[in-house]
C-alpha cells in the first residue's frame, strides 16, 4: 500500500518503520522538508518526504499521528480526500479538538474519507515490538467503516499484533481513548513501565 504518515514523532515513527518493512510505501507529509521530525525515517526503505498535501495524494492510506488541535490545520492542508482511508492514532487525552470530543469525530464531519481510530492504545514501543514471550499482543479499533477496519487490520497485523479487536463504532471511539488513558495510568503514572501490554485471552 502507499501510507501517508502526518506526524513523525514516535508513534508515526514507528509506524512507518514497521510497513516500511512489509514493502509499503511510505510518504512523510511534513510542513518543512528541510527540517522535520524524523529524518532518520528516510533510511527506511520505502520512504520518502513530501509535503503533506502530496503525501496525502499519492496515498490510499493516511495515518494521523500529531496532537489533536493540529487536525484542523491538516485538513486544510490535506486537499480531497473522499475514499481515502484516514486512521485516526490521536487521543485526546489532555486536549481535544474543540468543538470535537476527538479527532476522529472532526474527520467525519469535515471530510467524506473513510475513517478508523487505530494505533492509540499503546506506547510506540509496542508498535515497534508487539512481541511478548513469543506472542503478539492486542490491537484496538473503532469506527463506522468496515472498508477502514479491514485496512487497519491488515496494518496491525503486519506489524506483528497478535489481532486487531473491534472495539465497536464511532459510539466506541472516545472508549477506545479512554482504553488509551488506562495503559498510559498503568504504564506511566502507576510506575508499571511502558514495556507492558494488554493481551485478550479467552478461557
Amino acid at each position: 500500500m502507499k501510507i501517508a504518515i502526518i506526524g513523525t514523532g514516535n508513534v508515526g515513527g514507528a509506524l512507518a518503520t514497521q510497513w516500511s518493512k512489509k514493502g509499503h510505501t511510505i510518504y512523510l507529509g511534513v510542513q518543512d522538508l528541510a527540517n522535520f521530525k524524523g529524518k532518520n525515517l528516510l533510511e527506511n526503505e520505502n520512504t520518502s518526504v513530501l509535503t503533506i498535501q502530496e503525501a496525502v495524494q499519492k496515498s490510499e492510506v493516511v495515518l494521523i499521528a500529531t496532537p489533536p488541535a493540529a487536525i484542523f490545520e491538516i485538513i486544510d492542508k490535506i486537499g480531497e480526500v473522499s475514499g481515502k482511508i484516514i486512521i485516526d492514532a490521536t487521543n485526546s487525552v489532555m486536549k481535544s479538538p474543540e468543538p470535537y470530543k476527538t479527532v476522529y469525530h472532526c474527520l467525519a464531519d469535515k471530510t467524506n474519507a473513510e475513517i478508523v481510530k487505530c494505533f492509540n492504545t499503546t506506547g510506540f514501543e509496542n508498535m515497534l515490538n508487539p512481541v511478548y514471550e513469543g506472542h503478539g499482543i492486542d490491537m484496538f479499533m473503532a469506527g463506522d467503516s468496515e472498508k477502514a477496519k479491514s485496512v487497519a487490520k491488515l496494518l496491525a497485523l503486519d506489524c506483528g499484533f497478535g489481532s486487531c479487536m473491534d472495539f465497536g463504532n464511532s459510539d466506541k471511539v472516545e472508549l477506545l481513548e479512554k482504553f488509551a488513558l488506562s495503559w498510559i495510568n498503568l504504564a506511566i503514572m502507576q510506575g508499571h513501565g511502558r514495556n507492558m501490554a494488554i493481551k485478550v485471552v479467552r478461557r
